[in-house]
């Protein structure tokens, strides 16, 4: 008898917990100013960006960078540097936004076409 309640609640946490979605309120983050830091050598180093619906504009150790933005759905989009000064800076990045909050989302990005995805979380800031 115990046994069947004991397995009754493990198969109802089981249920419940698999049909968890993080939240995506991606159309929260579509406009605004935003932080990113990401660690480089061992150095923790913070881009500032401004996107509108379909341009950004990135702020990095004092130079300004500005990309288009093709948003593909409410929570993916395509970033393709406009003045592009090498060939590394010419490939568009795929952004695809797995989770938000408040003020904040969780996404992943690799290089279109390619296969290496990496992650961050950008913060709104204004």
């Amino acid at each position: 008898m115990i046994k069947n309640k004991i397995f009754g609640v493990v198969l109802l946490l089981l249920g419940v917990s698999s049909c968890y979605q993080p939240e995506r309120n991606c159309a929260n983050f579509k406009n605004g100013k935003f932080s990113f830091t990401a660690e480089v050598n061992g150095e923790n180093l913070t881009t500032t960006f401004v996107r509108t619906d379909s341009i950004e504009l990135d702020y990095f150790q004092g130079k300004v960078d500005t990309s288009s933005i093709r948003w593909i759905n409410d929570c993916e989009y395509i970033v393709k540097k406009l003045n592009p000064k090498n060939m590394a800076e010419e490939k568009s990045i795929h952004m695809k936004i797995l989770s938000t909050t408040y003020n904040s989302y969780t996404f992943e990005y690799n290089v279109v076409g390619g296969t290496k995805k990496s992650k961050g979380t950008a913060i709104k800031i204004e």
